[in-house]
């Protein structure tokens, strides 16, 4: 499954580079809440995840995400996610910059990890910006009373939840220091993503424009299959279970 040449450029990496989408927390039983029986309440997707939505109706949008943070609560990280956390274990410099916000990278061990658009578990005060990771007691609210939705222990005002929605841009430094590290990186490994999205694609080609060798692990062939050198074509569970086997042996 794994070409040797890259098993051996992960193994001898002094910088390795990971980027995953959604298709590493697929086998996690993580929903996209995106396309066709996305809706919730009759909302859509794109239609709760906005500042404006969080403006009109911060109740609401609240309510929405508990319910999401729950299901990424219920989920449980898979081996794919666990593979990450040992094979960061294993490498001098690493980084692995997701786009998803469903915590999972965090409960699996990953420490060295960039939260791109993110994490349903943690929320930001919309006055001093405070960021900090949600209790269970502050996410039981009634979203028809502000005051019972969570607020910041620091200077009081209303908290949002700490995801980069539509129509916003990434998060000071986030993107900035993902394409720093991926511009001196040996090996770029993207998982479980269609490419669709332009920054976190974009730190692959740049990967591999500065030389890295860069592999993709996707059951279908995306946008960025023409630009790595290797495509493995099957699941992210798989493929990483494959990986660290070959790196043991």
């Amino acid at each position: 499954m794994w070409p040797k040449n890259a098993v051996e450029a992960i193994s001898n990496a002094k910088q390795l580079l990971v980027v995953t989408g959604a298709g590493i927390s697929a086998a996690s039983g993580i929903p996209t809440f995106r396309g066709e029986g996305g809706l919730w309440r009759n909302y859509r997707f794109d239609e709760l995840a906005t500042p404006s939505a969080f403006e009109r109706d911060p109740g609401l949008v609240w309510t929405w995400y508990q319910m999401r943070r729950k299901v990424c609560l219920n989920a449980t990280p898979n081996p794919a996610h666990h593979a990450l956390a040992t094979l960061e274990q294993r490498c001098e410099r690493f980084l692995l910059a997701t786009q998803n916000v469903d915590g999972l990278h965090r409960r699996a061990g990953s420490l060295k990890r960039i939260c791109l658009h993110g994490d349903i578990l943690d929320a930001r005060c919309t006055r001093c910006q405070n960021i900090w990771t949600l209790t269970d007691e502050e996410c039981i609210a009634d979203e028809n009373d502000p005051q019972t939705l969570p607020h910041c222990a620091r200077c009081g005002a209303l908290a949002r939840p700490h995801i980069l929605w539509f129509g916003e841009t990434y998060w000071p430094g986030t993107i900035e220091t993902a394409f720093q590290f991926a511009s001196g990186c040996d090996v770029g490994l993207v998982i479980g993503t269609s490419g669709a999205v332009g920054p976190p694609a974009a730190l692959i080609e740049h990967a591999a424009r500065r030389g890295a060798m860069t592999v993709e692990i996707n059951p279908n062939p995306s946008s960025l299959s023409s630009v790595v050198e290797h495509l493995i074509q099957t699941g992210a569970v798989e493929a990483m279970r494959a990986l660290i086997s070959a790196l043991d042996t």
